[in-house]
């Protein structure tokens, strides 16, 4: 199997809101911050070529398929789809996708499955040859959203998906799909359903850690975002996951760090969580 980070547009949210009760004066020290106290975040997908005979994309990213309207209250920096370039440059379309894997279906990570917006046109969906995955759990979230995070969904995404015929839902650690090279871990804290894609590679191993860990400054336990919807729930599943992580020696790749994709996790003798061994791209990654 071989690995890309692609980017899938980029956003400028409240830093605020983004490192939950931590003051300030604390995270100010690991992002930059502009004039409307907001920090540079990725949306980056994951994509891997041979996994289970398959060419598989993990995210999307935002997209673009704002108006410019709400392109700009939400901090999206680019008006093209950026995602489509990325593919583009190492010689691939969406319709050369074969499975997209959706950790949950907050805008910012699966906006980029459809097309950019157009004054006057419906949302329409892209990659058309693609089966795609989302925890069977979230999916019923999706449906019902609760007002506290009604805005992260995109209605018209949810109908086109459904109406797709190709929705695989997951209910366990496995799906038809992607076999055993894909083992999905579970997690509520950030919203119901959330899914943590482990991939086996031949000599490795990495995990799509979505918002459970959006970047290198959350893998800090007490980290959490204003987002999650349960912030202590969230402590308790890092907790757990990051031992697990380091025990197997599984790399964490992040969707929203601005300036690092993969790293591995180390820990020191207070049991604090760090990071070691960061990787801004992987562009043909054997794994």
């Amino acid at each position: 199997m071989k690995a890309w980070s692609l980017l899938g547009n980029s956003q400028k949210l409240d830093g605020g809101a983004m490192f939950g009760n931590a003051p300030k004066a604390m995270w100010e020290n690991w992002v930059k911050v502009d004039e409307l106290n907001r920090i540079d975040l990725a949306c980056r997908a994951l994509l891997i070529e041979g996994l289970n005979g398959k060419r598989v994309l993990f995210e999307t990213g935002v997209g673009a398929f704002f108006d410019p309207k709400l392109r700009e209250r939400f901090g999206i920096q680019e008006s093209e789809h950026v995602l489509l370039k990325e593919l583009a440059a190492i010689g691939l379309a969406d319709t050369d996708i074969d499975v997209v894997v959706l950790s949950h279906l907050h805008f910012d990570h699966a906006g980029g499955l459809l097309a950019a917006w157009q004054e006057g046109q419906a949302p329409r969906l892209l990659f058309p040859n693609a089966r795609f995955i989302v925890g069977a759990g979230h999916w019923q979230r999706a449906q019902h959203p609760h007002p506290r995070d009604r805005a992260s969904f995109v209605p018209e995404l949810n109908a086109l998906l459904a109406a797709s015929g190709r929705l695989e839902l997951v209910e366990g650690d496995n799906t038809p799909s992607l076999g055993d090279s894909v083992r999905f871990h579970h997690s509520d804290g950030h919203t119901p359903g959330l899914l943590l894609a482990e991939i086996a590679g031949e000599h490795s191993r990495v995990v799509f850690c979505a918002d459970l860990i959006p970047g290198r400054a959350w893998v800090h336990l007490p980290i959490t975002m204003g987002y999650d919807r349960n912030a202590e729930l969230v402590i308790d599943e890092k907790k757990a996951f990051l031992a697990d992580m380091l025990a197997r020696n599984v790399q964490l790749f992040f969707t929203h760090d601005a300036d690092v994709a993969v790293a591995s996790v180390q820990r020191d003798d207070k049991g604090r969580y760090s990071t070691a061994d960061a990787h801004a791209v992987w562009h043909g990654q054997a794994l």
